[in-house]
């Protein structure tokens, strides 16, 4: 026999930081998503309207749904070295890039509370279970199953936790008793909104996902349009902007997580643009390997890095781009477009000097 008390105690049991029971119901924040996707923006994201009449309501996921249990993970590390703000020479890479692909560790973790769920269940339980990899709006049913409520920045904030959260769920066909819905605590604040380098929040609660820098770095696959590329800065995989201004991510409480999955991998922690650029194309599909990073490809990489080095001004960064060898991606066509543009953007290296201006020369 299950209940929702039992459930969460198994998901603490597992590693998750938070759980919390929604009914499987037609919540009104469900229907704005036809209404996203008809204003354009989705973007080039075409596999978010074939799913858009799954994603109206779990019922049409799995029919006999009665309630979504959603879990999840705090990311939130301590390495104020990757997030380095002023120095334009270093990347900035969101949070959630810098360990493991948490595709697969919170995967596994929740297909073994989907596993306990049916053994305890017996015959005739029925779920699905999904990580950011089903057509499920699963911020509402963190909402509505208690977790935190969704920010003008579109992200879920939990009041203790902030919103440094990845969420799973688990859609079944158990009646379980559902949690009290979070409530929007985000006042008159407007600072994610202000904070935005493009406007990409057009409204609150509304993101226009091709204006956004983790759009045009993670899932544009081909040229960044040329007035967006200066807004980048150093990014080169994500942002976290909205969410660094935020004031629920500020307080003593916010939650921190020590779980080796989310802590930076070798090379991530407050990388250098340059080095990156440096690395070989093996050196950094070893670095991608296995991460979030992988998702944009070694191509999609390699053209962030150049528009981030064009936006550096430094001096050394147009050496780097004009070295040779060891990386055949920089002569695809679209990374050489963007390697082009940055090497306007940057100053030459005068004759007989090396980046700092310093003669080389004996």
């Amino acid at each position: 026999m299950l209940s929702s008390d039992d459930v969460k105690a198994e998901a603490r049991a597992l590693g998750f930081d938070v759980c919390g029971v929604a009914a499987a119901g037609a919540w009104p924040e469900l229907a704005f998503y036809r209404e996203w996707l008809d204003r354009g923006f989705a973007g080039e994201m075409a596999y978010l309207a074939r799913t858009a009449d799954r994603r109206a309501d779990v019922r049409r996921v799995l029919s006999s749904a009665r309630s979504v249990v959603v879990v999840g993970a705090i990311y939130n590390t301590d390495h104020p070295g990757s997030i380095e703000r002023t120095d334009q020479g270093v990347a900035r890479i969101a949070r959630y890039a810098w360990g493991d692909d948490y595709h697969r560790g919170m995967g596994d973790a929740l297909e073994r509370l989907l596993g306990w769920m049916r053994e305890r269940a017996g015959e005739g339980f029925e779920a699905r279970a999904y990580v950011d990899t089903g057509p499920v709006q699963e911020r509402v049913y963190a909402q509505y199953a208690g977790l935190g409520w969704i920010g003008k920045n579109t992200c879920l904030i939990n009041p203790e936790l902030g919103s440094w959260l990845l969420l799973g769920e688990v859609v079944s066909n158990a009646a379980l008793a559902p949690d009290a819905p979070g409530l929007d605590q985000c006042g008159t604040c407007t600072l994610c909104l202000e904070a935005c380098p493009t406007a990409a929040l057009v409204a609150p609660h509304v993101l226009d996902a091709t204006r956004c820098l983790s759009y045009l770095t993670i899932e544009l696959k081909g040229s960044i349009p040329v007035e967006r590329r200066e807004d980048l800065g150093a990014h080169v995989f994500g942002c976290d902007i909205c969410q660094d201004v935020c004031p629920w991510n500020q307080t003593p409480a916010t939650g921190r997580t020590g779980a080796p999955a989310w802590q930076p991998r070798p090379g991530l922690d407050g990388p250098r643009l340059v080095d990156l650029w440096r690395r070989s194309d093996d050196e950094l599909r070893a670095l991608m390997r296995g991460s979030p990073l992988a998702r944009p490809g070694l191509r999609g990489l390699r053209r962030n890095l150049a528009v981030a080095l064009g936006n550096s001004g430094d001096p050394g960064a147009r050496d780097a781009l004009d070295a040779p060898g060891g990386r055949p991606s920089t002569a695809d066509p679209l990374v050489e477009e963007h390697v082009a543009w940055a090497r306007r953007r940057l100053p030459a290296t005068r004759p007989g000097k090396g980046p700092s201006g310093h003669r080389t020369e004996p």
